[in-house]
């Protein structure tokens, strides 16, 4: 998703200003949270999954968030096991890392 495409969507709310750019990486949670001066807990970050076969999953959670294999498999029913780079760039169109910024309740 582009950030014209998101600034795009956000504008059915009036919301497309809130969206941000930033010159600095956000890679990776640390660095998205230094970048907006915010803890790594108010970062929410994307983990890709891959089941038995060849469907994936997303699940966004807090930047600080840890995955529980033992609760990961009761819910979904099969190991956790994330997609490599390659494997998410081929299934979401996107390369891993980096993040788009917006302002939410203001």
């Amino acid at each position: 998703m582009s950030l014209e495409s998101v600034k795009t969507h956000f504008k059915q709310w009036n919301r497309e200003n809130d969206v941000m750019a930033f010159e600095t990486s956000s890679a990776t949670v640390e660095q998205a949270a230094e970048t907006i001066g915010v803890s790594p807990a108010r970062i929410a970050k994307t983990l890709s999954f891959r089941d038995e076969g060849d469907h994936a999953m997303l699940i966004v959670a807090a930047g600080d968030a840890k995955i529980d294999n033992k609760k990961f498999w009761h819910t979904f029913g099969f190991k956790a096991r994330m997609l490599s780079p390659d494997e998410v760039l081929e299934q979401t169109g996107h390369e891993i890392g980096g993040c788009l910024s917006f302002r939410i309740g203001s």
